[in-house]
């Protein structure tokens, strides 16, 4: 085992703790910054392997975005902050889901292997300039697209969004 090896297989579990953990914190804003370490770590991850647009892109794009909007949403929205009674589960539904889960990914990972048994893993990928040119020349148009989506909900949030102790005339 090499050093690359070793850190990418420290940094894999740091993502997956925090992930379990994002999963199954009981406070929204806990389980976003648990988030935010999984999402950070698996830009670590791609910087091992040698990614470094991707790990770039992750970290703008999922940290620096994605995270930030559900963070904007939590106080707009004005969800709990804290433990809440009525949003919590039994231990029966919790284990539901875990097993659930875990049938799942077994299945996935049982198909994913059945497919691509037979197919030679590729050690010299796509270097960073052929897939800066797909992304900027092929991909450009999704990639606008959704950037506009996310602005119109980002000014849909703030249009709907209402002062504490100031109410419209509708509320009455």
């Amino acid at each position: 085992m090499t050093a690359a090896d070793v850190l990418f297989t420290l940094i894999g579990l740091v993502c997956a703790g925090s992930a379990v953990l994002a999963v199954t914190s009981r406070h929204l804003v806990h389980a976003a910054l648990w988030l935010t370490v999984a999402l950070g770590s698996l830009a670590g991850c791609y910087l091992v392997l040698g990614a470094e647009l991707v790990a770039l892109a992750q970290l703008l794009v999922y940290v620096g975005a994605v995270v930030v909007l559900v963070l904007f949403a939590l106080m707009v929205t004005r969800g709990p902050m804290t433990r809440s009674r009525e949003l919590s589960s039994g231990v029966l539904q919790r284990a539901t889901a875990a097993v659930v889960a875990l049938a799942t990914a077994t299945l996935l990972s049982a198909a994913l292997i059945v497919a691509f048994a037979d197919t030679p893993a590729r050690t010299g990928g796509t270097g960073t300039v052929e897939l800066a040119h797909d992304l900027f020349s092929t991909w450009v148009w999704p990639f606008e697209l959704l950037s506009l989506l996310l602005l119109v909900a980002l000014i849909t949030a703030f249009a709907t969004y209402r002062l504490p102790g100031r109410s419209g005339e509708g509320d009455r």
